[in-house]
C-alpha cells in the first residue's frame, strides 16, 4: 500500500485520512465506528477499514455524501469508486488506502466484517 493520498502537492497521511473521514461519518451521526488498522496483514486489500452504520436506509446514503463531498469539498480528495447507492443496506466508499463500510444494521450484522477481519487492529470511535 502507498502511505498517501495526493493532496494538490502535499500527501495526506492514510491515518489522517482516516480520521477525516471518521470525522464526516460523526458530522451525520453515524453510530458503532470502528477503523480496522489491516497494515501489519499481508493479504489486506487495504491500510485502512472504516465500518459504521445508520439507522436508516435515507441515514446510511446521507453518511456516504457527506463522506464523498466533505473529502472532495475540503481537500480535494475524490473516491476512486462507491457501490451500493441504489439500495443503500451496504455502501462503500474507496480511497484506495481507506476503504469506507456505510451499513444498515441488520446488514451490518449479516456480513459480521470485524469478525472477517479479526487479526486486525480495532479501534471503537466513541459517539459524538
Amino acid at each position: 500500500m502507498t502511505e498517501a493520498i495526493k493532496l494538490e502537492n502535499d500527501p495526506i497521511p492514510t491515518e489522517k485520512l482516516s480520521q477525516l473521514i471518521i470525522d464526516s461519518i460523526q458530522d451525520t451521526k453515524g453510530k458503532k465506528i470502528v477503523r480496522l488498522d489491516l497494515r501489519e496483514i499481508p493479504e489486506a486489500p487495504t491500510d485502512f477499514f472504516i465500518i459504521c452504520e445508520g439507522d436508516s436506509t435515507t441515514q446510511v446514503r446521507a453518511i456516504s455524501e457527506n463522506i464523498k463531498q466533505k473529502l472532495r469539498e475540503d481537500f480535494g480528495i475524490p473516491p476512486s469508486r462507491s457501490e451500493g447507492i441504489e439500495n443503500s443496506k451496504w455502501i462503500l466508499v474507496d480511497y484506495f488506502d481507506v476503504v469506507v463500510h456505510i451499513f444498515h444494521p441488520e446488514t451490518r450484522s449479516y456480513y459480521e466484517l470485524e469478525e472477517l477481519w479479526s487479526d486486525a487492529k480495532v479501534t471503537s470511535i466513541a459517539e459524538a
